[in-house]
C-alpha cells in the first residue's frame, strides 16, 4: 500500500511557530477585522470550544479548518450571534462588538452565508435581498433603493443576477450570489462562509472565489470554512486549525502544505488520496435501459438512462445537485415519488426490479444498500439514539428479533461493535443521533448499510460535510466492499471524490446520460463541461481496466 509522505513539521512544532497574528495586524496599522479573546461554549457535558483566542487581519481571507465536530460551526456561530459564549470576549475592529444576536452581529458589519441557504424560495432576488432590511413599512421606496444596490454591488464583485428571478428557478450558484448580495447591501465588512463550495461545479466555485479575492482586494474580510484543503491553499492568506474545540495552530498558507494542515486536523499523518488497486468488474448486477420518470408536475426528471454497474466496480455519477441524481436513486432504492410515471427496465443480478411502487424494504432484501443523499432526513432518525439507527431497515432480520418481538440485547451488542469498528465519536449507542457531528452521523449510516454485504450499493454524497479524517475512513470501506464484490453506484458533486473513487464515470445534466469517461482518461476541465450540457453528445462508454465483456 502507498502512503502519502511528507516532511512537514510535527504538529506540536508547527502549533510552537503558529503565527503571532497581532504583531501582523499591529504591522498594518490598523486593529484587526476580528479578534478572539478565550472564547469557551459548553453544551452540557461536551465543551464545544475551550478558550479559544483568533485574530483575523482586516482586508485577508481566512480560513477555519478541523475535524467535524472540533467547534467550527459553534465559534461561527458565536460570531454570528447565534450562540453566546459562556466566556470570552469578540472584539470587531479593536472595540468590544457586544455581539448578543444576529441582529447586533450584523450592525458589527458581520455577514454569513451558510452551508444551506436562508432564502424563501417562492420570492424574487430582490425581495429576499431586502426582507429583513426595509426602510419603512411602505416596500416600493425599500425595492426602488435595492434595485439601485444591487445593480452597483452586481457590477462591482462580479455578482450578475436578475433581481426580478424566482429564488427557486435560479441555480445554486446564483442562490448563492442572492445570498452574498443580501450580506453586501447590510453593508458587512465581514463575510463568513460554510462549506460554500459543495453543489458548485468546478466553474462555478471557481467564479465564487475570483469574487471572493475580489471582496477582499477592496478591503473586506472573508472567513471561509470548508474541509476541502485544496480550496484553503489556493484562496486564503492565512489558516487556523482547530481540533477538540481548541486552535493548534495559526498559519500563513503560503508557509504550510495540504498534508501538515491535514495531520494538524487530525493528530496523525493522512492519506490525502485514494489507494486502490485496479478494479475487476465481474457480471453486470445492475442494467438499466431507457430509464424515465416523469414527476407528479409533469416534469421529466429523467430522459431515456442507460447504465450498467458491474460487481467488483465503483461507477460514479458526476453532476450538479437538481439534474436528475436524486430520483435516479430514489427509484432505485425504492421510494421514487409517489404518483410519478417510470417507464423502462431494470435488472438486478439478471431478475427483473420492479420500478413502480414504493416498497424500500423490498429493496434491501433483493441485496440493494443505501446510503442517501440526505443523511439526517432520509438516513437517521434524529431523536433516536444510535443502536436503533444502526438496525433501522434491517430490525426484521433474524438476527434482531426474539420470537414476535425484536431482540433489543442483541441489537445493542451489534451496535456496539460496529460504533468501535467505524470508529464513532463519541461511543455512546445510547446517544441520539443529533447529538453526533455530521462526519459521526454519516458513519452510522454507511455501517448500517456496508455490514449488510449488499450485492449493490447506492451511496449519494458520502462525505458532504464531512472532515478529512472521516473521508479517508469512508473512501477506504467503500474500495473495501468494492474488493469484496460489490457493485457500488456514486452519486456526488464532488467531482475529485467521484475522480479518485469511480472505476467508470457517467455524467448526468438535465436527466440524461453526457457521456461516460474512465477517470485516468478524463479531465476535470471536460468532467464541468460536461457536468454544465457543454459538449452533450453521447460518448462512448469507457471500460476500464479488467473489463470482461
Amino acid at each position: 500500500m502507498t502512503t502519502c509522505r511528507t516532511t512537514a513539521a510535527r504538529p506540536s512544532e508547527l502549533t510552537a511557530r503558529a503565527i503571532p497574528a497581532a504583531r501582523q495586524a499591529a504591522a498594518s496599522g490598523t486593529p484587526p477585522a476580528i479578534e478572539l479573546r478565550g472564547i469557551s461554549k459548553s453544551f452540557g457535558a461536551v465543551q464545544a470550544n475551550r478558550a479559544i483566542s483568533m485574530i483575523v487581519p482586516r482586508g485577508t481571507i481566512h480560513g477555519i479548518v478541523g475535524e467535524n465536530g472540533a467547534g467550527k460551526s459553534t465559534l461561527m456561530s458565536i460570531l454570528y450571534g447565534f450562540y453566546r459564549p459562556d466566556a470570552g470576549q469578540i472584539l470587531v475592529g479593536g472595540r468590544d462588538a457586544g455581539i448578543t444576536d444576529s441582529l447586533s452581529a450584523i450592525r458589527a458589519g458581520i455577514g454569513m452565508v451558510f452551508q444551506h441557504f436562508k432564502l424563501v424560495p417562492n420570492m424574487t432576488v430582490l425581495e429576499n435581498v431586502i426582507l429583513g432590511a426595509e426602510d419603512s413599512a411602505l416596500l416600493g421606496p425599500s425595492l426602488a433603493r435595492a434595485r439601485r444596490e444591487l445593480r452597483r454591488l452586481a457590477a462591482e464583485y462580479e455578482l450578475q443576477v436578475d433581481p426580478d428571478a424566482v429564488v427557486e428557478t435560479l441555480s445554486v450558484g446564483h442562490q448563492q450570489r442572492v445570498e452574498i448580495l443580501k450580506a453586501l447591501y447590510r453593508r458587512a465588512d465581514i463575510l463568513i462562509l460554510d462549506e460554500p463550495t459543495g453543489v458548485l461545479t468546478p466553474a462555478e466555485a471557481d467564479h465564487l472565489f475570483r469574487i471572493l479575492r475580489g471582496l477582499r482586494d477592496e478591503g473586506k474580510t472573508v472567513i471561509l470554512i470548508t474541509h476541502k484543503l485544496r480550496e484553503i491553499m489556493e484562496t486564503t492568506d492565512n489558516v487556523s486549525v482547530m481540533r477538540r474545540g481548541e486552535v493548534v495552530a495559526s498559519l500563513r498558507t503560503a508557509e504550510t502544505s495540504p498534508e501538515a494542515l491535514a495531520e494538524l486536523m487530525v493528530g496523525r499523518k493522512v492519506l490525502l488520496r485514494v489507494d486502490k488497486a485496479p478494479a475487476r468488474p465481474g457480471e453486470p448486477v445492475l442494467e438499466l435501459a431507457g430509464l424515465r420518470m416523469v414527476d407528479r408536475a409533469g416534469v421529466e426528471r429523467l430522459r431515456g438512462i442507460d447504465l450498467t454497474a458491474r460487481a467488483g466496480e465503483i461507477v460514479g455519477i458526476a453532476g450538479v445537485s437538481g439534474n436528475g441524481q436524486t430520483q435516479l436513486m430514489e427509484i432505485l432504492g425504492g421510494y421514487a415519488e409517489p404518483g410519478a410515471r417510470i417507464t423502462g427496465t431494470a435488472r438486478l443480478k439478471g431478475a427483473a426490479l420492479p420500478l413502480a411502487g414504493t416498497d424500500a424494504a423490498a429493496r434491501r432484501r433483493a441485496g440493494i444498500g443505501n446510503i442517501p443523499e440526505d443523511r439526517q432526513a432520509e438516513g437517521l432518525v434524529m431523536d433516536f439514539a444510535a443502536w436503533e439507527n444502526t438496525v433501522f431497515g434491517h430490525h426484521r432480520a433474524a438476527a434482531y428479533r426474539s420470537g414476535p418481538l425484536m431482540d433489543g440485547a442483541a441489537i445493542r451488542a451489534r451496535a456496539t461493535q460496529l460504533i468501535k469498528a467505524f470508529d464513532v465519536r463519541p461511543p455512546d449507542p445510547g446517544l441520539a443521533a443529533r447529538h453526533f457531528s455530521g462526519g459521526n452521523q454519516q458513519k452510522i449510516v454507511i455501517a448500517r448499510e456496508i455490514e449488510q454485504h449488499p450485492a449493490l450499493l447506492l451511496v449519494g454524497q458520502p462525505t458532504r460535510g464531512v472532515d478529512i479524517g472521516a473521508i479517508e475512513f469512508i473512501h477506504r470501506r467503500l474500495i473495501a466492499l468494492r474488493d469484496a464484490g460489490a457493485a457500488i453506484l456514486l452519486v456526488s458533486v464532488e467531482l475529485d471524490e467521484i475522480m479518485a473513487l469511480s472505476d467508470r464515470i457517467a455524467v448526468m445534466f438535465d436527466g440524461r446520460i453526457m457521456g461516460e469517461r474512465a477517470p485516468d482518461a478524463a479531465s476535470a476541465r471536460e468532467l464541468g463541461m460536461l457536468m454544465a450540457g457543454v459538449g452533450g453528445e453521447r460518448a462512448p462508454s469507457a471500460q476500464p481496466r479488467g473489463w470482461r465483456a
